[in-house]
């Protein structure tokens, strides 16, 4: 078995990972809140998650692991798309429209995820199923001195819990001077977060101790996790915008709830996505969701292999420039792979680099020496370990799968007459590539090849027939 190492944001070192239970092993990601189409940068976590999940199957087995990310559906932003329509001259009310909504935009997540290639987690759950144990977790952290109603609020009383702030790094007179938190005069102290606040008639609401209300979004995922993985498990993670205040006030509430459990043992946190090396921004126009890539005619699969590219630790620039070369060498390894039956098991070199730090950039290196080599058989195996190259994944390329065949075997005959000093055959295989619309570029990992936008594909099979292949 490999040794898997993971940098814990909470104790900033990369470290041994070591499963509390090794038939189970358990892990939580923050999911989407579901009024609106996934950004970009919504996607990055859940392919994150995604390897870390595949490489963890890998080696402790395929049902050793439980996968749990929640879709939070009460939000003051889901409330508001609800009134709206309702406004707009639905006749629903609004539970209904809510429900509507929410259904909808899980759909639409879904749909959007799948074209990743990322699998489905164990348990999705919903923040409304699971409102009773907000409830109970909240009452209990009141009895145990915690937490404070106060004018129909429950408050957590960050000033109860010493450790507040080690996720993050910061004191909680720091994270005063430097955070935008809310002011109400009833909170005893401006870091204190809500855990239940009061509905009127035109929101949605239960019945609670403290009158009806609704949760606050943090003891959603403390009380999800608790009730699918128990209160002590392995890995709890999400982009780092959640790391403060989201994760620092569920570690708080969590471990106030469950003394001496220890909530996650690993925090694993992913940066943030940028687009032509700026922040993705409504303002600048460079804002777009994964659906808008999927229209545009971009392939899930290249979506992925951009995204996989930089390491999750570290900002990543979505650029036109790297989908389109991530687009040719995809294009490149569905014709090696084509009719190929996988390996019995991914390159050992490949597991190395992902058990490093989810190293995935790393990983690709080692696909790309596969396909020079031309080890196709491990190269699919392999891929598929990265979630690329998977059944179905293929459709996009499938138009071209007979030009790609074509092409790599008029390489490997121009390769051959280099090799054999026949460089009239290579040069008219040159020249037959740039007639028929084929771009080639040589590099160090090998050639690598386009369909320009006049690609002739009868030129291409007279080429391939002229020269034998």
């Amino acid at each position: 078995m490999t040794q898997i190492r993971l940098t814990n944001t909470r104790t900033r070192r990369k470290e041994d990972f070591v499963p509390i239970d090794p038939a189970n092993v358990r892990l939580y990601l923050c999911g989407p809140t579901v009024y609106d189409r996934a950004h970009l940068g919504n996607a990055r976590p859940v392919l994150v998650f995604d390897l870390l999940v595949r490489l963890l199957r890998h080696e402790y087995g395929d049902g050793a692991v439980t996968y749990v990310r929640n879709f939070t559906d009460v939000d003051d932003k889901i409330n508001a798309e609800a009134q709206r329509r309702r406004a707009a001259g639905s006749d629903l009310s609004l539970e209904a429209l809510i429900a509507e909504r929410t259904e909808e935009t899980i759909g639409w997540y879904h749909a959007d995820m799948d074209a990743l290639g990322a699998l489905r987690p164990d348990h999705e759950p919903r923040a409304t199923a699971f409102v009773g144990q907000m409830i109970a977790m909240t009452a209990d952290l009141i009895a145990k001195g915690n937490a404070y109603e106060a004018e129909g609020h429950v408050l957590f009383d960050v000033r109860s819990f010493p450790e507040y702030g080690t996720l993050s790094g910061r004191s909680v007179d720091d994270m005063i001077a430097g955070a935008r938190v809310e002011v109400a005069p009833f909170k005893r102290d401006p870091m204190d977060f809500v855990l239940w606040k009061p509905s009127s008639d035109d929101l949605p609401g239960w019945d609670s101790p403290w009158g009806r209300g609704r949760p606050g979004w943090h003891i959603e995922c403390s009380a999800m996790s608790a009730a699918l993985l128990g209160p002590h498990f392995d890995i709890h993670g999400g982009g780092i915008d959640l790391q403060f205040p989201h994760h620092e006030n569920e570690i708080a509430q969590s471990c106030c709830a469950h003394p001496g459990a220890g909530f996650a043992n690993v925090w694993l946190h992913n940066e943030m996505l940028q687009v032509e090396g700026k922040k993705m921004s409504k303002s600048l126009g460079n804002f777009f969701t994964v659906r808008d890539l999927l229209d545009r005619g971009v392939p899930g699969e290249v979506i992925r292999f951009v995204m996989l590219s930089t390491h999750y630790r570290k900002p990543m620039d979505w650029t036109e420039a790297k989908a389109q070369e991530a687009e040719a060498v995809l294009r490149r390894w569905h014709g090696l792979v084509a009719g190929i039956e996988p390996a019995t098991s991914p390159a050992p070199a490949l597991i190395e680099a992902l058990a490093d730090d989810l190293n995935a950039a790393g990983a690709i290196a080692v696909l790309h020496d596969l396909a020079g080599r031309g080890d196709a058989a491990t190269l699919l195996t392999s891929a598929r370990m990265l979630g690329l190259l998977l059944p179905g994944m293929e459709d996009w390329a499938q138009a071209d799968a007979r030009a790609a065949g074509q092409i790599e075997a008029l390489l490997a005959a121009r390769l051959a007459a280099r090799q054999a000093r026949d460089f009239a055959r290579a040069d008219a295989i040159r020249d037959g590539f740039a007639a028929a619309g084929v771009e080639v570029k040589d590099t160090a990992m090998g050639p690598e090849w386009s369909l320009a936008t006049g690609f002739d594909p009868a030129r291409l099979a007279d080429l391939a027939r002229t020269h034998g292949t």
